[in-house]
Protein backbone atom coordinates (compact mmCIF):
# COMPACT_ATOMS: atom_id res chain seq x y z
CA UNK A 1 0.00 0.00 0.00
CA UNK A 2 1.74 3.38 -1.38
CA UNK A 3 1.26 6.60 0.33
CA UNK A 4 -0.28 7.59 -2.70
CA UNK A 5 -3.15 5.09 -2.55
CA UNK A 6 -3.55 6.21 1.53
CA UNK A 7 -3.83 10.02 0.03
CA UNK A 8 -5.85 8.67 -2.32
CA UNK A 9 -8.20 6.87 0.42
CA UNK A 10 -8.25 9.29 2.85
CA UNK A 11 -9.59 12.38 0.75
CA UNK A 12 -12.01 9.93 -0.55
CA UNK A 13 -13.03 9.13 2.76
CA UNK A 14 -13.17 12.99 3.89
CA UNK A 15 -15.34 13.52 0.60
CA UNK A 16 -17.64 10.67 1.64
CA UNK A 17 -18.29 12.56 4.99
CA UNK A 18 -19.00 15.33 3.90
CA UNK A 19 -21.88 13.86 1.66
CA UNK A 20 -23.08 12.13 4.73
CA UNK A 21 -22.92 15.30 6.76
CA UNK A 22 -24.78 17.08 4.41
CA UNK A 23 -27.56 14.11 4.13
CA UNK A 24 -27.95 14.25 7.37
CA UNK A 25 -28.05 17.86 7.24
CA UNK A 26 -30.93 17.27 4.82
CA UNK A 27 -32.46 14.54 6.93
CA UNK A 28 -33.21 16.91 9.75
CA UNK A 29 -34.64 19.89 7.24
CA UNK A 30 -37.18 17.32 5.85
CA UNK A 31 -38.16 16.15 9.31
CA UNK A 32 -39.25 19.70 10.45
CA UNK A 33 -41.64 19.61 7.22
CA UNK A 34 -42.32 15.62 7.21
CA UNK A 35 -42.89 12.51 9.48
CA UNK A 36 -39.98 10.27 9.67
CA UNK A 37 -41.45 7.21 8.20
CA UNK A 38 -41.96 9.56 4.55
CA UNK A 39 -38.40 10.35 4.75
CA UNK A 40 -36.70 6.63 5.46
CA UNK A 41 -39.40 5.03 2.80
CA UNK A 42 -37.58 7.97 0.27
CA UNK A 43 -34.47 7.66 1.19
CA UNK A 44 -34.70 3.63 0.60
CA UNK A 45 -36.35 3.83 -2.44
CA UNK A 46 -34.08 6.29 -4.04
CA UNK A 47 -31.06 3.93 -3.03
CA UNK A 48 -33.17 1.26 -4.84
CA UNK A 49 -33.91 3.11 -8.36
CA UNK A 50 -29.80 3.75 -9.33
CA UNK A 51 -29.25 0.00 -8.00
CA UNK A 52 -31.64 -1.63 -10.54
CA UNK A 53 -30.33 0.38 -13.33
CA UNK A 54 -26.21 -0.62 -12.37
CA UNK A 55 -27.56 -4.23 -11.91
CA UNK A 56 -29.32 -3.94 -15.48
CA UNK A 57 -25.48 -3.69 -16.83
CA UNK A 58 -23.72 -6.44 -18.13
CA UNK A 59 -22.10 -8.72 -16.65
CA UNK A 60 -24.13 -7.93 -13.48
CA UNK A 61 -27.69 -8.67 -13.45
CA UNK A 62 -30.80 -9.29 -11.51
CA UNK A 63 -30.68 -13.63 -11.63
CA UNK A 64 -27.15 -13.56 -9.83
CA UNK A 65 -28.74 -11.30 -6.61
CA UNK A 66 -30.26 -14.78 -5.78
CA UNK A 67 -29.18 -16.46 -2.48
CA UNK A 68 -29.75 -19.06 -0.08
CA UNK A 69 -28.82 -16.59 2.91
CA UNK A 70 -32.22 -14.77 2.71
CA UNK A 71 -32.58 -15.28 6.42
CA UNK A 72 -28.70 -14.16 7.56
CA UNK A 73 -29.79 -11.09 4.58
CA UNK A 74 -33.14 -10.24 6.77
CA UNK A 75 -31.41 -9.82 9.95
CA UNK A 76 -28.82 -7.65 8.23
CA UNK A 77 -31.31 -5.73 6.68
CA UNK A 78 -34.07 -4.68 9.68
CA UNK A 79 -31.01 -4.51 12.06
CA UNK A 80 -29.44 -1.66 9.69
CA UNK A 81 -33.31 -0.43 8.76
CA UNK A 82 -33.92 -0.10 12.72
CA UNK A 83 -30.72 1.46 12.81
CA UNK A 84 -31.43 4.28 9.94
CA UNK A 85 -34.97 4.93 11.67
CA UNK A 86 -33.14 5.75 15.36
CA UNK A 87 -30.74 8.04 13.20
CA UNK A 88 -33.17 9.70 11.22
CA UNK A 89 -35.20 10.23 14.52
CA UNK A 90 -32.23 11.47 16.36
CA UNK A 91 -31.75 13.97 13.71
CA UNK A 92 -34.96 15.54 14.36
CA UNK A 93 -34.58 15.99 18.05
CA UNK A 94 -31.06 16.90 19.02
CA UNK A 95 -28.43 19.01 17.89
CA UNK A 96 -26.78 17.44 14.08
CA UNK A 97 -23.24 17.02 15.42
CA UNK A 98 -24.26 15.53 18.64
CA UNK A 99 -26.67 13.11 16.46
CA UNK A 100 -23.90 12.09 14.22
CA UNK A 101 -21.24 11.98 17.01
CA UNK A 102 -23.45 9.22 19.23
CA UNK A 103 -23.43 7.36 16.02
CA UNK A 104 -19.99 7.33 15.77
CA UNK A 105 -19.69 4.68 18.92
CA UNK A 106 -20.68 1.98 16.53
CA UNK A 107 -17.13 0.46 16.65
CA UNK A 108 -17.11 0.58 20.19
CA UNK A 109 -20.20 -2.40 19.65
CA UNK A 110 -18.89 -3.83 17.31
CA UNK A 111 -16.52 -6.32 19.38
CA UNK A 112 -19.18 -7.26 21.83
CA UNK A 113 -21.52 -8.47 18.97
CA UNK A 114 -18.78 -10.12 16.97
CA UNK A 115 -18.13 -11.97 20.44
CA UNK A 116 -21.69 -13.11 21.34
CA UNK A 117 -22.58 -13.94 17.99
CA UNK A 118 -19.17 -15.59 16.58
CA UNK A 119 -17.28 -16.24 19.60
CA UNK A 120 -14.36 -13.50 18.34
CA UNK A 121 -11.99 -12.79 21.19
CA UNK A 122 -12.13 -9.07 22.37
CA UNK A 123 -8.89 -7.98 23.42
CA UNK A 124 -7.46 -5.76 26.54
CA UNK A 125 -6.73 -2.99 24.87
CA UNK A 126 -9.79 -3.18 22.43
CA UNK A 127 -11.64 -3.81 25.90
CA UNK A 128 -10.51 -0.22 27.35
CA UNK A 129 -10.97 1.48 24.15
CA UNK A 130 -14.62 0.54 24.40
CA UNK A 131 -14.51 1.97 28.11
CA UNK A 132 -12.93 5.45 27.03
CA UNK A 133 -15.56 5.10 24.51
CA UNK A 134 -18.30 5.11 26.49
CA UNK A 135 -17.02 7.37 29.19
CA UNK A 136 -17.14 9.88 26.09
CA UNK A 137 -20.69 9.14 25.38
CA UNK A 138 -21.91 9.78 28.73
CA UNK A 139 -20.34 12.98 28.52
CA UNK A 140 -22.37 13.60 25.73
CA UNK A 141 -25.67 12.17 27.18
CA UNK A 142 -25.31 14.72 30.55
CA UNK A 143 -27.51 12.45 32.31
CA UNK A 144 -27.95 14.43 34.62
CA UNK A 145 -31.95 16.43 36.11
CA UNK A 146 -33.05 19.08 33.34
CA UNK A 147 -30.35 17.70 31.01
CA UNK A 148 -31.19 14.34 29.63
CA UNK A 149 -32.89 13.53 26.62
CA UNK A 150 -34.42 10.05 25.78
CA UNK A 151 -32.96 10.87 21.99
CA UNK A 152 -29.79 10.07 22.68
CA UNK A 153 -30.96 6.38 24.40
CA UNK A 154 -32.69 6.22 20.70
CA UNK A 155 -29.44 7.15 18.85
CA UNK A 156 -27.29 5.02 21.18
CA UNK A 157 -29.86 1.66 20.52
CA UNK A 158 -29.43 3.14 16.43
CA UNK A 159 -25.77 2.79 16.83
CA UNK A 160 -25.76 -1.01 18.57
CA UNK A 161 -28.45 -1.94 15.62
CA UNK A 162 -25.76 -0.57 12.87
CA UNK A 163 -23.00 -3.14 14.45
CA UNK A 164 -25.44 -5.85 14.19
CA UNK A 165 -25.81 -4.91 10.56
CA UNK A 166 -21.95 -4.94 9.90
CA UNK A 167 -21.18 -8.48 11.98
CA UNK A 168 -24.22 -9.51 9.72
CA UNK A 169 -22.10 -8.51 6.81
CA UNK A 170 -18.58 -10.01 8.45
CA UNK A 171 -20.92 -12.90 8.86
CA UNK A 172 -22.17 -13.56 5.01
CA UNK A 173 -18.71 -12.02 3.62
CA UNK A 174 -17.83 -15.62 2.98
CA UNK A 175 -20.45 -16.54 0.05
CA UNK A 176 -22.32 -13.46 -0.25
CA UNK A 177 -21.06 -10.57 -2.66
CA UNK A 178 -21.16 -7.22 -1.61
CA UNK A 179 -23.24 -6.47 -4.84
CA UNK A 180 -25.84 -9.02 -3.58
CA UNK A 181 -25.59 -8.00 -0.05
CA UNK A 182 -26.57 -4.48 -0.69
CA UNK A 183 -29.39 -4.89 -2.93
CA UNK A 184 -31.00 -7.51 -0.28
CA UNK A 185 -30.64 -4.97 2.20
CA UNK A 186 -32.06 -1.92 -0.12
CA UNK A 187 -34.72 -3.98 -1.53
CA UNK A 188 -36.05 -5.17 2.00
CA UNK A 189 -35.28 -2.23 3.60
CA UNK A 190 -37.34 -0.11 0.59
CA UNK A 191 -40.46 -2.39 0.95
CA UNK A 192 -40.04 -2.52 5.04
CA UNK A 193 -40.18 1.13 5.44
CA UNK A 194 -43.25 1.35 2.98
CA UNK A 195 -45.44 -0.41 5.50
CA UNK A 196 -45.81 2.55 7.68
CA UNK A 197 -46.75 4.60 4.74
CA UNK A 198 -50.46 2.66 4.99
CA UNK A 199 -51.47 4.63 8.37
CA UNK A 200 -48.63 7.64 7.83
CA UNK A 201 -50.18 10.71 5.57
CA UNK A 202 -48.18 11.24 2.35
CA UNK A 203 -48.74 14.64 1.60
CA UNK A 204 -45.76 16.15 0.54
CA UNK A 205 -45.36 19.65 -0.67
CA UNK A 206 -44.03 20.44 -3.72
CA UNK A 207 -41.11 22.46 -2.62
CA UNK A 208 -39.84 19.11 -0.75
CA UNK A 209 -39.23 17.57 -3.79
CA UNK A 210 -36.09 18.75 -4.79
CA UNK A 211 -34.89 18.11 -1.12
CA UNK A 212 -35.89 14.28 -0.83
CA UNK A 213 -34.20 14.04 -4.53
CA UNK A 214 -30.89 15.47 -3.28
CA UNK A 215 -31.22 13.18 -0.14
CA UNK A 216 -31.04 10.47 -2.48
CA UNK A 217 -28.66 11.17 -4.65
CA UNK A 218 -25.83 12.82 -2.35
CA UNK A 219 -26.27 9.54 0.54
CA UNK A 220 -25.97 7.63 -2.93
CA UNK A 221 -22.70 9.56 -3.81
CA UNK A 222 -21.19 8.79 -0.13
CA UNK A 223 -21.56 5.33 0.11
CA UNK A 224 -19.69 4.81 -3.33
CA UNK A 225 -16.85 7.21 -2.05
CA UNK A 226 -16.66 5.32 1.40
CA UNK A 227 -17.08 2.04 -0.58
CA UNK A 228 -13.57 3.28 -2.87
CA UNK A 229 -11.77 4.60 0.03
CA UNK A 230 -11.35 1.01 1.70
CA UNK A 231 -10.59 0.06 -1.54
CA UNK A 232 -7.42 2.41 -2.15
CA UNK A 233 -6.68 1.78 1.75
CA UNK A 234 -7.67 -0.26 4.42
CA UNK A 235 -10.07 1.34 7.48
CA UNK A 236 -6.72 1.29 10.39
CA UNK A 237 -4.80 3.27 7.96
CA UNK A 238 -7.67 6.18 6.97
CA UNK A 239 -10.64 5.08 9.38
CA UNK A 240 -9.96 7.96 11.52
CA UNK A 241 -11.20 10.30 8.81
CA UNK A 242 -14.22 9.12 9.46
CA UNK A 243 -14.32 11.57 12.66
CA UNK A 244 -14.56 14.50 10.14
CA UNK A 245 -18.15 13.99 9.91
CA UNK A 246 -18.49 15.68 13.00
CA UNK A 247 -16.82 18.82 11.93
CA UNK A 248 -18.95 19.47 9.25
CA UNK A 249 -22.00 18.67 11.24
CA UNK A 250 -21.38 21.33 13.59
CA UNK A 251 -20.83 23.66 10.88
CA UNK A 252 -23.48 22.49 9.37
CA UNK A 253 -25.69 22.85 12.49
CA UNK A 254 -24.01 26.10 13.37
CA UNK A 255 -24.83 27.49 9.90
CA UNK A 256 -28.76 26.89 9.54
CA UNK A 257 -29.80 25.76 12.98
CA UNK A 258 -27.16 28.44 15.34
CA UNK A 259 -26.58 25.53 17.45
CA UNK A 260 -23.78 25.86 19.80
CA UNK A 261 -22.12 22.41 21.00
CA UNK A 262 -22.14 21.97 25.02
CA UNK A 263 -18.76 22.27 26.65
CA UNK A 264 -19.65 18.51 27.92
CA UNK A 265 -19.90 17.52 24.25
CA UNK A 266 -17.19 18.66 22.91
CA UNK A 267 -15.41 16.70 26.26
CA UNK A 268 -16.82 13.87 25.08
CA UNK A 269 -16.24 14.11 21.28
CA UNK A 270 -12.72 14.04 22.17
CA UNK A 271 -12.51 11.27 24.42
CA UNK A 272 -14.85 9.32 21.68
CA UNK A 273 -12.20 10.01 19.08
CA UNK A 274 -8.95 9.33 20.88
CA UNK A 275 -11.11 5.97 22.05
CA UNK A 276 -11.80 5.61 17.89
CA UNK A 277 -8.15 6.07 17.19
CA UNK A 278 -6.80 3.79 19.76
CA UNK A 279 -8.99 1.00 18.35
CA UNK A 280 -7.83 1.51 14.98
CA UNK A 281 -4.76 0.96 15.73
CA UNK A 282 -4.49 -2.33 16.98
CA UNK A 283 -5.71 -3.46 13.59
CA UNK A 284 -3.09 -2.04 11.88
CA UNK A 285 0.07 -4.30 11.66
CA UNK A 286 3.28 -3.83 13.58
CA UNK A 287 6.73 -2.60 11.82
CA UNK A 288 8.62 -5.38 10.51
CA UNK A 289 12.04 -5.12 13.06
Amino acid sequence: MSQEQIRLGALCLIASEILMAMMAAMVKHLSDELPTEVVMFFRNLLGMIPLLALLMVPPRGIAKMATRRFGSHFIRAVAGLGSMYCYFYTLSQIPLAEAVMVKMTTPFFIPVVAFLWMGDRVRGPTVAAILLGFVGVAFILRPMPGHFDSAYLIALLGALLMSIAMVGIRNMAATEPATRIVFWFTLTGTVISAVPLLWTPLQIAPQLWPWLLAMGIIATFGQSLMTLSYRFASPARIGVYNYSSVIWAALLGYLFWDELLHWTTLVGTVLIIAAGVWNLRQGQPKPAT
